[in-house]
């Protein structure tokens, strides 16, 4: 894990770790601009960002900073789906100065919580962590939907046919990589997707890139573009609950690449990547940019390629650096059109979806409650994503956290795993987990991440 490979095989294992994880990056940016309805140059400037604080995380994550920060293994960070549905609704509501400050918050609460976090994992299972997955994929589904149709029933264009069966192709394109492709070329699918779709689009007259030639060649965005941030209690909350998936998330990835280089994780080790999920938040935050975490198909590369040097993953952070460094690229990519956007969206947001029930099949429900609490936390997780106006009555902080499917999902599966898991126990500590063979569990750990 600590060798330093000769220059052009860094440069090439490093540039492929980029590649697989750079459309799953610029996603997030991507969605959110569109959701917010932000001008093509706003998100531009995001998209920028976000790879910047991309290439800085990896980098410390793969080198490490201080004794507090960088777990100093293999792991790609890059921008977490999992604040997305916070992030949508603290920025629809209360505007982007406080959507930035509540992610600083968040931040913080990440940093001052790692260590402690590291030692109490067994809260937080694989039944809480499903549960929590599958709503942020099943969630996300309406967010395509309306990237691909447009979110004003009034316009004339609205749930047009050519951008419903645009949304379609790039789907399709999707799928087929996946099904023709192997290795690396079946990782960067959604590329072949946003790309073809964006070159079918172009020839349906739906693509406008005329922002790209007033962009800059090289330059990065001023910290705090939108504005000093601002703090309120109930969107930090929200991004905090994130905050604390995330950790779910990451812990589920290092174990995995623990596992495949080689190496027991400490808490400690834990602890400071832990931390550096939250210190990226804070940067995001200043940065103009997006949360970050571990990626989980980078692990899958580690897994298949057998390269586990953590240098090649510095490279990784080096070249995001770069890539955010240069105005023109974040003006293409904001570029993409809606329809394109959603159809590959809706692969990576069924996706994630998946994963979370791939997670569930490992939970023991005999003899236990486990199946009641999924029920339950899926349930109410679902309503305000089936009826978005279910609690219109409440005063506004009791909406926007009610209103929240992914931070009702976890509270309420953390609570109540806690309450027959932990508090309840008859006869015993009850199975959390299913049985499973000793060699099973790197893969499905691997999978746990989105």
């Amino acid at each position: 894990m600590d060798e330093v490979l000769p220059a052009p095989r860094l440069f090439f294992f490093g540039l492929q770790h980029m590649l697989i994880m750079y459309a799953g990056c610029v996603a997030v940016p991507l969605v959110l601009g569109a959701v917010l309805k932000l001008p093509t140059h706003t998100i531009a400037l995001i998209v920028n960002a976000d790879l910047l604080v991309a290439g800085i995380a990896t980098i410390i994550q793969s080198v490490g900073l201080t004794r507090f920060f960088g777990i100093r293994m293999p792991v790609v960070a890059g921008a977490s789906f999992t604040f997305l549905t916070p992030m949508i609704l603290v920025g629809s509501e209360y505007g982007l100065p406080t959507m930035y400050g509540s992610m600083i918050a968040a931040g913080v609460f990440g940093i001052l919580i790692a260590r402690p976090f590291s030692r109490v994992l067994r809260f937080f299972p694989t039944m809480v962590t499903g549960c929590v997955i599958t709503i942020i994929g099943l969630s996300l589904i309406k967010v395509s939907a309306d990237l691909i149709i447009g979110s004003d029933p009034q316009a004339a264009d609205y749930a047009s046919v050519r951008y419903i069966l645009l949304a379609f192709a790039v789907v399709v394109i999707v799928v087929l990589a996946n099904r023709l492709f192997t290795g690396f070329l079946r990782n960067v699918s959604v590329l072949f997707g946003l790309a073809f779709g964006t070159v079918i689009a172009w020839m349906m007259g739906l693509t406008d890139f005329s922002s790209v030639g007033g962009a800059g060649w090289f330059g990065f965005s001023a910290p705090l573009q939108f504005g000093a941030p601002e703090f309120r209690l109930m969107p930090i909350v929200a991004m905090c609950v994130a905050m604390v998936v995330v950790f779910c998330e990451m812990t589920a990835c290092v174990l995995a690449i623990g596992d495949t280089v080689g190496k027991k994780v400490s808490d400690k080790d834990m602890a400071r990547g832990l931390a550096t999920d939250g210190l990226s938040a804070v940067l995001a935050g200043f940065m103009n940019s997006v949360p970050d975490s571990t990626f989980g198909q980078n692990v899958g590369l580690i897994s298949l390629t057998k390269v586990k040097s953590r240098y090649v993953i510095t490279v990784t952070g080096v070249l995001l650096v770069i890539m955010g460094a240069i105005p023109k690229l974040g003006e293409i990519v904001a570029s993409l059109p809606g329809p394109v956007i959603g159809g590959a969206g809706l692969v990576m947001f069924a996706m994630t979806g998946a994963v979370g029930i791939q997670m569930l099949q490992k939970v023991e429900f005999n003899g236990n409650q486990n199946l009641l609490i999924v029920a339950v936390s899926l349930g109410v997780g679902m309503l305000p994503v089936a009826v978005p106006t279910i609690y219109q009555n409440f005063n506004q902080d009791t909406q926007f956290i009610l209103g929240s499917a992914v931070t009702v999902t976890v509270l309420v599966a953390f609570l109540l795993n806690l309450l027959f898991n932990h508090l309840l126990v008859r006869g015993g500590a009850p199975a959390t987990e299913a049985p499973k063979a000793p060699e099973a569990a790197p893969a499905a750990a691997t999978d746990s991440s989105t």
